[in-house]
């Protein structure tokens, strides 16, 4: 059995797409997914699968979550070995500073690439910081200074809708989630 993470775009942001964590755990098992487990109201989806397919997985979820919840739904789909890179090969440093910085893993949505992805994302120099990870980018912002961050730039940039966003805490959280059911 194969351990992922789902990380759903667009749900319970701002009164829209709103879904309650039990219905989300239910439509995910419907699917025939194992040890299913919801993470903060975000839209964080830890389960297991037979499958290895990424593309057929997230394409089986999308069509269900959309049915079900009635929107247009967007997944980024993570197997438990790539999390453990995500959090592995951060930038040193990275997430060490969370008195002065914000932190945040902006996962990218296949077929996009961090190479793509980091031709849209403009820095504010000396306020933020953007390096190009495996299918993510790291992103880290200055607090004192986070409302001249360009980070909300990207937001309404049509390549947003490939990408979905955790801090640094939520994204190690996950792993450490994931870690534990491996066992």
């Amino acid at each position: 059995m194969n351990q992922y993470v789902a990380l759903l775009r667009g749900i319970n942001v701002g009164g829209k797409n709103l879904i309650k964590m039990t219905d989300l755990k239910i439509s995910f098992e419907v699917l025939g997914l194992t040890n299913v487990s919801t993470y903060i109201q975000s839209g964080n989806v830890l389960f297991g699968a037979a499958k290895s397919d990424h593309a057929r997985l997230t394409k089986q979820i999308e069509e269900a979550l959309s049915k079900t919840f009635n929107y247009q739904s967007r997944v980024v789909i993570r197997s438990h070995k790539q999390m453990k890179e995500i959090v592995a090969k951060a930038p040193k440093g990275f997430g060490s500073d969370q008195a002065t910085y914000r932190y945040d893993v902006i996962f990218l949505k296949e077929p996009l690439t961090a190479v793509q992805a980091m031709k849209s994302v403009s820095v504010k120099e000396g306020v933020d910081q953007a390096f190009a990870g495996k299918g993510v980018l790291y992103f880290s912002r200055l607090i004192s200074k986070a409302s001249s961050s360009h980070l909300t730039r990207i937001i309404g940039m049509p390549i947003y809708q490939s990408m979905t966003i955790r801090n640094w805490n939520t994204t190690t959280k996950l792993l450490n989630l994931m870690d534990q059911l491996s066992h």
